[in-house]
């Protein structure tokens, strides 16, 4: 293998070679240090005159006079069924003290783009436990669905809860967690490691963890290693797979630290103008193919800088996934976990799993009436604080009631608290028997008399 010493500059995570053979893009590099350290990186542009390396580890140490060998190959993640239970770092090395993968097979982590032709279409219901998610903002198989949250709110705890809950009722089809976090502190590391062991969540999970310290280049392989391990289990071994990745701003923040790195011309608040396209090549990998059983179904996580729902990396995620689950601050200081607010949520493939045949017949409808009643009831508090609560009327009173026993009742439930979906949906209904009948206007009369408390009770 042939070695150059023609490093003409350091900068950040990228080394800049001169006059080197024809190499291709994304090609692995084993970098030589004079003391016959090896470290490892990627190419990541190039050129006739210059080809620019992001390395994968510190470029400490790298000087002139260190030698670059081209592989003439890609990264490629050794994949295999007894990964099952494996915690591994954001490079796909064994974390948890465990041998090292032995690989039934070695794919490229950029995997293959799905044919749109062959895209089958997303249907089924995955329960993850959580009632807001589960009745309001459905997840079914194939979709990709993130979670948009802010700093200091406890998305990671909703994303191990979700780890720990997610399956598919009525189903004895192979189910496995593929979760990746990025650039995650260390005491969040010792809290996703306890977290999963102690509750046995492991068995059916893989773990990628990249942390704070760790290398940015690292945090752009980190998703990709996770998900090519995900099509392996789903397209190869039949598995449905919930890929859980957190958090996409890190992972962005990595992508803008590069390009600046590269000088590259900024686009919207200094990332990439390729971000989108970097994120779609992430976010088109959850689907399912026709003929093949598994599927790939994807939650990203992501905290908006500031709350702001118009920051570059929630805007662009709205425009490539399926909908979002909005986390709120407002809920959070009340105290109640999760603290999802239903009202800006949407999951766009809502109508393909739910209903008869999936959940319930009436799942729609409790669902509809349930986020009218609330998103009246939450209007009404801003007029209450302008005219008083005794200038409401009764029926404006009783709306401002639901809405509180919404917020009380149905969105708080425990950390551990696993609510399959007919509990879900009872308690839509024991919360819509405070309001009159006649105010139930989504739902039809047939309906109420199946599912409504008063009538059940009664036998009617």
């Amino acid at each position: 293998m042939k070695e150059y010493r023609t490093i003409t500059q350091v900068a950040g995570p990228l080394i800049f070679v001169e006059k080197t053979e024809p190499v291709g893009y994304e090609e692995l590099v084993n970098i030589v240090l004079a003391d016959g350290t090896e470290k490892r990186g990627q190419v990541l542009d190039t050129s006739d005159e210059i080809v620019v390396i992001q390395v994968f580890e510190t470029t400490t140490g790298i000087g002139r006079d260190a030698g670059v060998r081209f592989t003439g190959e890609t990264i490629k993640m050794p994949v295999g069924k007894d990964m099952l239970g494996r915690i591994l770092s954001g490079a796909g090395k064994p974390k948890d003290g465990g041998p090292e993968i032995v690989p039934e097979k070695r794919l490229d982590i950029n995997g293959a783009a799905i044919n749109p032709w062959a895209r089958g279409t997303p249907r089924q219901f995955i329960q993850t436990g959580i009632s807001t998610i589960d009745v309001t903002n459905t997840l079914v198989r194939g979709q990709k669905l993130p979670i948009f949250s802010g700093s200091g709110l406890p998305h990671n705890e909703i994303a191990l809860q979700i780890a720990r809950q997610a399956k598919v009722p009525g189903s004895d089809e192979a189910f496995a967690v593929v979760f990746a976090a990025m650039g995650i502190t260390k005491e969040e590391e010792n809290q996703f490691m306890a977290d999963f062991e102690r509750t046995g969540a492991l068995e059916h999970a893989i773990v990628f963890l990249n942390l704070a310290d760790d290398p940015a280049v690292e945090r752009i392989i980190t998703p990709r290693l996770a998900l090519t391990t995900a099509e392996y289990l789903a397209f190869e071994l039949n598995y449905h797979v919930l890929v859980i990745l957190t958090d996409m701003t890190n992972y962005c923040e990595a992508l803008r630290q590069i390009g600046a790195a590269r000088e590259e011309v900024p686009g919207r608040r200094g990332y990439p103008g390729y971000m989108y396209t970097d994120l779609a090549s992430l976010y088109e990998r959850a689907g399912m193919i026709k003929g093949k059983a598994g599927s790939v179904t994807q939650l990203s996580i992501l905290t908006m800088p500031g709350d702001d729902i118009t920051h570059p990396i929630p805007d662009l995620s709205g425009y490539i996934t399926e909908g979002q689950i909005v986390v709120n601050r407002e809920l959070h200081r009340k105290g109640i976990y999760p603290p999802i607010n239903v009202l800006p949520s949407l999951s766009r493939l809502m109508g393909l799993g739910i209903g008869a045949g999936f959940t319930r017949e009436d799942h729609k409808k409790v669902s509809d009436q349930m986020y009218a009643g609330y998103a009246e009831g939450v209007d009404l508090r801003g007029l209450v604080a302008i005219v008083g609560k005794d200038a409401l009327s009764d029926r404006d009173k009783g709306f401002l009631e639901f809405a509180d026993l919404f917020e009380q009742s149905f969105v708080r439930q425990g950390h551990d608290e696993d609510r399959t979906i007919q509990e879900s949906l009872d308690l839509g209904w024991k919360l819509l028997a405070h309001m009159p009948e006649e105010q139930l206007s989504r739902i039809d009369r047939d309906t109420i008399q199946k599912y409504h408390p008063k009538y059940r009770k009664s036998g009617a």
